[in-house]
């Protein structure tokens, strides 16, 4: 019997446990009574909590298929709403004579739905919008309604950009035009002056401090972004020779995306509220300093300063900048700052999680080996043998070490053609005994040989899931990140597989065989049985940020269907907007086919096989309605 099985039967807090969504679901998401992923809007109260399994019902009673992407809009305003309070309650604590203003990266997400939400839920706070491209400007522009909301203008400025910008000046828009390059002070001040438009400008700035993680090189002297001290200096000279020095009034910069150590982003808060005060002292009015991003989501709940958490809380966060603002402005004499942030990642990370199916599931098993071999066999395989039947404790390493050696061997011999290939698969079940035996010997170890460290996932199963990493988690393949993935079901059972994901791309790739754990990172995920005829669900979680505006089309998977869903105060739930996932005839007319070619092409064969005799006529109506459904057809795995 297994050990956990000893200890008691499983249990919802041994799943919690396991899976650590206590840790990293942020009072989001939980596990029910009935062991099912329970969703709330409310930071830890499962007053209105909604189980993923339900929902999964109501998508599928719909007629949609997975995967899905849910969407909910409730965290999307939970999340604006608690990085706003927080920010407003440390003021007030504080006794800062400022305000807040959050703007929000559209880059992080630049789904229509989302920055629509975004600014819907974020007018009760002025939350406004970042933008680094016309593009974004333009689609900025036809959601934005709140005058008091900051409009932050990022990235490459040419003069179609800041003429839009301008006539949004004049529409009483606060729309700031950060200056990131030199060049772009000239076209500025030579469009103001022909439309006649005082500008709301800023300047960004390059940071000696530096953070850690993966966006380390977004701060620092050799950012390729921002001003360096005297590059701003000369900024500062110009607008005074055109007596346009009033019209400079932020200051910004961007020390990365996720920054996980708190004390980076303090000293970074620091040195930038010097530079303000000294623009201050150099004649600009100034009013507004913009902190960039930087503000980590805790994607492991480990909560410490690992690239993928964060060793503070959102409050700290809030406390931390207000404090380092505070303590130049007054040691200056100067008036507080509007303090603004561009924290998109924490604002729509959590309010997304990819569901989907498990399609099959190859198992690693123990195979039957005879208790002896024939006498024929050839040596190294007796050899192999020999090392299976006297696996201990004590000889574990030696044991491993014999075992790579006799099946290379083995493999050299096949290779020259001095074994069948009978042979060497029987030799292969023989390894693979050993190496099963090995990681349960290895358990009970204190200490086990760094070479054994990995052993368990050489042994995982691999689960084949309906999804393409490369599409809706690109960035599990592109720079390892980590994200919060388990099953959204039967949390009352002990999982007692061991799992690698694989996704349906014919990729070597498509896989994720590196998990969250709270000290560590796992090599495999625990994983329930597959029951015949029973879907099993997974899910991933916190994806709200960058992975849908990264994804690509690898194999020409298109983006998932989209499912949008509020809950309401009385613990039902609406999905109240769907997004049918791209067909084949989408993603097709994305790389330059066109499907309506490709449909009369096809048919001409089939006609030419009518005529070669090959098929018949009746024949050929069956083929090209077959041909027309994969065109009409969802790029994934349908039912």
């Amino acid at each position: 019997m297994n050990k956990t099985e000893l200890l008691g039967r499983w249990t919802k807090e041994k799943s919690e446990e396991l899976y650590g969504i206590k840790n990293w679901g942020a009072g989001y998401f939980s596990i029910s009574d009935k062991g099912e992923v329970i969703v709330s809007p409310y930071k830890n109260n499962n007053t209105t909590a909604i189980s993923l399994m339900d929902i999964i019902s109501g998508v599928r009673e719909r007629g949609l298929d997975m995967p899905v992407l849910l969407r909910f809009e409730n965290l999307l305003d939970s999340q604006i709403s608690y990085l706003n309070n927080s920010f407003n309650e440390a003021m007030k604590n504080l006794n800062y004579k400022g305000v807040y203003r959050g703007v929000y990266p559209i880059k992080v997400n630049q789904q229509q739905q989302v920055v629509e939400e975004v600014t819907r839920f974020g007018q009760n706070y002025h939350h406004g919008l970042e933008v680094g491209s016309k593009a974004e400007l333009v689609a900025a522009l036809s959601l934005m309604k709140d005058k008091e909301a900051c409009l932050i203008c990022n990235g490459y400025k040419d003069e179609e950009f800041i003429d839009l910008g301008l006539y949004a000046v004049k529409m009483g828009f606060k729309c700031f035009f950060v200056i990131e390059f030199p060049g772009e002070l000239d076209i500025i001040l030579e469009r103001s002056k022909v439309l006649g438009v005082q500008p709301y400008m800023g300047i960004r700035i390059k940071l000696s401090a530096k953070a850690g993680g993966h966006w380390t090189e977004s701060g620092g002297d050799r950012s390729i972004f921002g001003l360096n001290m005297s590059q701003l200096i000369e900024m500062v000279d110009i607008l005074k020779e055109h007596n346009m020095l009033d019209c400079l009034k932020l200051l910004h910069y961007h020390l990365g995306s996720q920054i996980p150590n708190i004390q980076d982003i303090r000293s970074a808060v620091l040195e930038a509220a010097r530079v303000y005060a000294e623009l201050v002292n150099e004649g600009a009015p100034m009013g507004y300093l913009d902190l960039g991003g930087g503000l980590a989501v805790d994607y492991d709940g480990s909560n410490t300063n690992y690239a993928y958490s964060r060793n503070y809380t959102v409050e700290e966060y809030c406390t931390d900048v207000v404090e380092a603002v505070m303590s130049i402005m007054d040691s200056s004499n100067i008036p507080h700052p509007v303090i603004i942030t561009e924290s998109g990642r924490t604002t729509v990370a959590y309010h997304s999680v990819l569901v989907f199916n498990v399609l099959d599931v190859e198992k690693f098993e123990e195979y039957e080996i005879p208790d002896k071999l024939d006498e024929k066999a050839p040596e190294q395989i007796k050899n192999l043998f020999e090392v299976s039947k006297n696996i201990s404790l004590k000889n574990i390493q030696e044991c491993y070490n014999d075992a790579l050696y006799y099946r290379d061997e083995i493999r050299d011999m096949f290779k020259h053609g001095r074994i069948s290939l009978r042979d060497r698969a029987f030799s292969e079940r023989i390894f693979w005994n050993i190496i099963n035996h090995i990681a349960k010997e290895k358990q009970k170890l204190k200490h086990a040989p760094p070479e054994l460290e990995d052993i368990e996932s050489a042994i995982a199963d691999t689960y084949y899931c309906n999804f393409s990493v490369f599409q809706s988690i690109p960035d599990s393949w592109a720079i390892d990140q980590l994200f919060p993935i388990m099953p959204l079901h039967r949390l009352l059972e002990l999982p007692k597989r061991n799992a690698v994901i694989a996704d349906i791309t014919c990729d070597c790739d498509g896989k994720i065989d590196r998990f969250i754990d709270l000290h560590d990172v796992r090599k495999s995920l625990p994983l329930h049985e597959m029951k015949n005829g029973d879907d099993y669900y997974l899910g991933v979680f916190l994806v709200g940020a960058y992975q849908e505006t990264l994804g690509d089309l690898h194999n020409l998977f298109g983006d998932t269907n989209v499912v949008s869903v509020r809950i309401n105060p009385d613990g039902t739930y609406e999905l109240v907007k769907e997004i049918h996932g791209d067909s084949v005839s989408d993603v097709l007319s994305y790389v330059e086919f066109d499907p309506k070619a490709m449909l009369v092409s096809f048919r001409e064969k089939a006609e030419e096989a009518v005529r070669a005799g090959l098929i018949t006529a009746s024949e050929r109506k069956e083929i090209m309605r077959a041909y027309d459904n994969g065109m009409r057809g969802y790029t994934y795995y349908e039912r």
